[in-house]
Order: structure tokens, then sequence, then C-alpha cells
């Protein structure tokens, strides 16, 4: 087997793992995640996502994320935002830029519940590298680090690696990444 193969495989039984954990209501943000919530209820909880969740609300977006979906949803933490340019999360927040953040907000979503088992499955078929449309009109782009995190890259080269997959939601799936992903500028 060659070396992205043993790293794919690592991966793999890694997240494998986790997701067994999530299954069985996972802490994120020092609240547990339950199966039986949508994504806009379970991340209310989460002390780790107070940011995404101003978002959500301030772009309108809550009752979409609380519809039936599926959605996979790549969730940044209150820290990845932190990795923005100083000021741009107030500068999102603000009403006349509901259309920028309502875009960016939507680069984290995808149609469908992807697991993280189908998604490493998918960078592997794909070579290496696997692209995923965005309800927002972004692609971002998923590989394995070297070190068999789950990256997520957006169309600026910025980022993210997912820190919790596999959150199942009643609407679908969250994965938590450390950053942000931004629409091509």
């Amino acid at each position: 087997m060659n070396k992205i193969k043993l790293t794919l495989a690592a991966s793999a039984m890694a997240l494998g793992a986790t997701a067994a954990f999530a299954q069985d209501n996972p802490m994120v943000g020092g609240a547990e995640m339950f199966a039986d919530r949508n994504i806009v209820e379970n991340a209310v909880n989460s002390a780790d996502h107070t940011t995404l969740v101003s978002a959500v609300q301030a772009a309108g977006l809550a009752e979409t994320l609380s519809g039936p979906g599926p959605f996979t949803v790549f969730a940044p933490t209150n820290e990845g935002f932190d990795r923005l340019e100083d000021g741009a999360v107030t500068q999102l927040l603000e009403p006349a830029n509901r259309d920028q953040l309502t875009q960016t907000l939507t680069c984290h979503v995808v149609d469908g519940a992807v697991t993280a088992e189908a998604l490493t499955g998918m960078i592997e078929a794909d070579g290496g590298q696997h692209a995923i449309p965005t309800l927002g009109g972004c692609t971002l782009t998923a590989s394995i680090a070297d070190d068999g995190r789950v990256l997520i890259t957006d169309e600026n080269d910025n980022g993210a690696f997912v820190t919790i997959p596999d959150v199942n939601q009643s609407n679908g799936i969250i994965h938590v990444i450390d950053g942000v992903m931004l629409p091509k500028q």
C-alpha cells in the first residue's frame, strides 16, 4: 500500500471511531448534541459556536437550517471566526452586508448529508482531493493532511481542519471546523 492509501485508511479508521462516538451525542462546545434535534437547535447550545449562531440569525438563515434538509454544515468555531482579519466579523454582521454574510454562511452548507466516511471515500476516489459544491455557490476542496486530519479549503486557499466529524442532526450532519470558508475574492 502506498503512503496516501495508508494515510487515508488511518484517517478513515480514526474518523470512523469518532463517528461511532458522534452517534452517542458528542459534546460540542460543552453541550451534548442530540441526533433528534435540528442543526439550529443543537448549535445554539454550543459555547464554541456563538459567533456562528449570531451570524446565522443576522443572515435570516435560522429557519432554513431548521428545515427538513438534509444539510451538511461545516460549522466554524468562534476561534475559527477569530482567525479572520480584525473587524471582519463585525463588518459582516452589519445589516448593509447581509447578502455577503448570507453567501459566506451558505459556503459552509452542502445539500445532502455527507458523513466523514463518505467524504474520505470521495477524497480517495478522486486521487487525494474532492471538490464540494456548496449552497452558497462556492466550491470547497476536501483533502487529507499529512497527519491524517480532513482539511477543507476554500477558493482563496484558506484552510480549516475538521475537528469533530459526524455530529448527527435530525436534518443532516455537522462537521465542526477550526476556520471560516470565504467566497472567492
